[in-house]
């Protein structure tokens, strides 16, 4: 490819802002296109986590044991509408699929390949464009209810053991208030990540990110795509008042990019996962660092000033209204957890988060299309995993070999 060649980024959130720095530096004349404001996504409203340590996939061995127990309880921490379970049923056999003991080791291995190439991809990215300032470097509380939970979560551990992830393990109330005082003392036992960041506000890094696109002379436009065609020498991207024609077309909407890949024939299993949060003004707790509650799928996060108690994941679909007694059940565990924390006057959010069966993105050509590429299905990994994508969709558009293996990622992986 000329690099000089046009490209459409169709999706204005972190992924989509990433992939257009990444194909601006390279010299590409870059235009990102959606249908609403960046406010409108998850980029904004996230716990502000770039959860590198995360390398396990959610569809763990023995995991649709627990399936019968979503179902029941509405409010747990992985939960399924009861009527959407025939809609997501096709998604569901791909993710117990993926589950097995023949499938979920190369699963975890891509999924901890693309977390260290994330890393080294999020320093370049803040040392380019001026992020060092909003990084936390305060690391990650993972707690525990009892001794054998804990001692449940040993290949947690041992994966981050093989795969150079360090770690912490603590065995008291003391040495966890070391680190994060006003815990309650129910909590013995935790795994300490030194290394983990968050963003100090996801809205000012998109903010910071997306003005730096414009600055450096990419567009920023409000369009609502319905569909894409191409053919072997150029995109035609259909908006609702014009179409835009290209060399290239990215389709990185997040949760609604299944639908415009199936404007071109492409059939890919997304589906989404609906996150809840609540955010506190200042003064309801002062955080020492990022808390994640491993048996009950949750973390309380510093954004800005404010804490944020968010998590959990509801599988429910686009359309459905949100259900805000997810965030009401979080913040009463929050309170008791966290026992001096303030839990009213807090501000309500849900977003969507586009996920796959098989825990990983969807990066890489269109088997239908070569001039289209996909960057989408990260599910709460988007911001951590955001400088990669944008790093590998350059790669790609211009004929250049990843850094690591590229058909974990493949958009045509599920096919048979």
């Amino acid at each position: 490819m000329n690099p000089k060649q046009s490209v459409v980024v169709v999706g204005s959130g972190i992924i989509g802002i990433s992939v257009g720095l990444a194909l601006q530096q390279a010299g590409c004349r870059v235009s990102i296109i959606d249908r609403g404001s960046p406010s409108q996504n998850a980029s904004e409203g996230n716990a502000g986590a770039f959860a590198l340590a995360d390398i396990v996939p959610l569809a763990t061995p023995g995991i649709m044991r627990a399936a019968p127990g979503w179902l029941l309880d509405p409010l747990g921490p992985l939960s399924i509408r009861p009527s959407y379970i025939f809609s997501i049923a096709p998604w569901l056999i791909k993710f117990w699929r993926a589950s097995w003991s023949d499938r979920f080791p190369s699963l975890m291995k891509a999924q901890a390949e693309l977390m260290s190439f994330s890393r080294s991809a999020l320093e370049r990215q803040a040392q380019l464009y001026r992020g060092e300032p909003l990084l936390r470097r305060e690391g990650q509380l993972r707690l525990y209810d009892s001794r054998d939970t804990f001692r449940a979560s040993s290949s947690y551990w041992q994966a981050c053991r093989e795969y150079g992830i360090t770690y912490d393990l603590l065995g008291s109330s003391r040495e966890i208030e070391e680190i994060q005082p006003g815990l309650s003392t129910k909590f013995q036992h935790a795994g300490y990540t030194r290394d983990w960041l968050n963003v100090s506000d996801p809205k000012q890094w998109l903010k910071n990110l997306q003005d730096q696109f414009v600055e450096r002379g990419g567009l920023v436009e409000c369009r609502d795509v319905r569909s894409i065609s191409a053919n072997s020498n150029t995109v035609e991207v259909y908006c609702v008042d014009e179409s835009l024609s290209c060399d290239f077309v990215v389709i990185a909407a997040g949760a609604w990019s299944k639908s415009l890949a199936q404007t071109i024939g492409d059939d890919i299993p997304l589906e989404t996962e609906r996150g809840y949060n609540t955010t506190f003004s200042p003064g309801h707790f002062e955080l020492k660092t990022h808390l994640t509650f491993a048996d009950h799928g949750f973390v309380v996060s510093k954004v800005g000033s404010k804490v944020r108690v968010g998590g959990a994941v509801e599988l429910g679909g686009l359309s459905a209204p949100p259900n805000f007694d997810r965030s009401k059940i979080l913040l009463s565990k929050a309170k008791q957890f966290l026992p001096t924390m303030s839990t009213v006057d807090g501000e309500e959010w849900m977003g969507f988060r586009p996920s796959m069966p098989d825990s990983l993105p969807v990066i890489g050509t269109s088997p239908k299309q070569p001039r289209v590429i996909y960057a989408f299905g990260h599910g709460h990994l988007g911001l951590t995993q955001s400088a990669a994508t944008g790093e590998l969709v350059r790669d790609s558009i211009l004929g250049k070999p990843w850094p690591i293996a590229s058909s974990p990622f493949s958009p045509g992986r599920f096919r048979h």
